[in-house]
């Protein structure tokens, strides 16, 4: 049997981008799947799309960056499923400006969605993921293993991932939760246009592009989900994309300088 057949499953940030991938991975899989997200929408869009093909999608409006709202998920969860085998915290979002002229309160803003949130969720779900022995999977970036510039607080917001990613695996481990730390470079978008024009108008030409001009190609979001299937049934700790990403982060750390280095040489101009 599939092994993800009837696996009660829960994706964050899923009405886009790669939660959305990620959600529709696990429908084809035989998986059941709550969809949550902020817009009511495209929320109902993405579960409607889901549905029609004979998937079990149901989605959840809520703010994870709100107590009330992931307590109340939570208990959505419980009441309809009794219990969550998987948990994607795919909600977030990116941002362009340098460090100076970026807030506090944009600082803020990030470490609210793309950190706290991830925390609030796993102490919602921390029960059920044990008995269930289930799966947490965070979605952060190459932006959580390396600081490149101009991407304002986005770097400073992911750098917390890796580290709740590796407690989580030393904690929950052990009582068998599997933790997988996804760090993907660009996510290729359907939309294709601008999303930071306003943001890095006094910014150097390559602020304005994918991943901040890093020179990798754009992931395909469903090949990727796939990706993400699998290594949780392998149980895999990291997923890093594009693989040849991990010798500049293991150089970062061994030289600070020399990973400064590199990771201007590999970020356009």
């Amino acid at each position: 049997m599939n092994y993800w057949h009837q696996k009660r499953a829960i994706v964050t940030g899923g009405s886009s981008g790669l939660g959305r991938a990620v959600a529709r991975a696990l429908v084809e899989a035989g998986a059941r799947v709550a969809i949550v997200a902020r817009g009511q929408q495209q929320l109902d869009e993405t579960v409607a799309g889901l549905t029609g093909r004979g998937g079990d999608a149901f989605g959840i409006k809520a703010d994870v960056t709100l107590a009330a709202d992931v307590a109340r998920l939570a208990e959505t969860l419980q009441q309809r499923w009794d219990g969550v085998d998987f948990f994607c915290h795919a909600a977030g979002r990116s941002m362009r400006g340098d460090l100076l002229t970026t807030s506090p309160a944009e600082f803020q803003l990030l470490w609210e969605l793309n950190t706290l949130s991830a925390v609030r969720c796993v102490h919602a779900l921390a029960t059920p993921l044990i008995e269930s022995r289930g799966h947490v999977v965070f979605i952060g970036s190459l932006a959580s293993k390396v600081a490149p510039r101009f991407l304002g607080a986005y770097p400073a917001s992911k750098f917390p991932l890796p580290a709740l990613a590796q407690q989580l695996r030393l904690e929950l481990g052990p009582q068998g939760v599997h933790t997988l730390l996804v760090c993907p470079g660009p996510i290729a978008r359907a939309d294709g246009g601008p999303r930071y024009e306003e943001q890095a108008a006094n910014l150097p030409p390559a602020a304005h592009r994918p991943g901040g001009g890093a020179k990798v190609k754009t992931i395909d979001p469903d090949h990727l989900a796939r990706q993400i299937l699998r290594a949780c049934q392998r149980r895999k700790a990291e997923l890093i994309v594009p693989a040849k990403a991990r010798m500049l982060f293991a150089l970062a750390q061994l030289s600070p300088r020399l990973g400064d280095w590199l990771l201007t040489k590999y970020m356009a101009s």
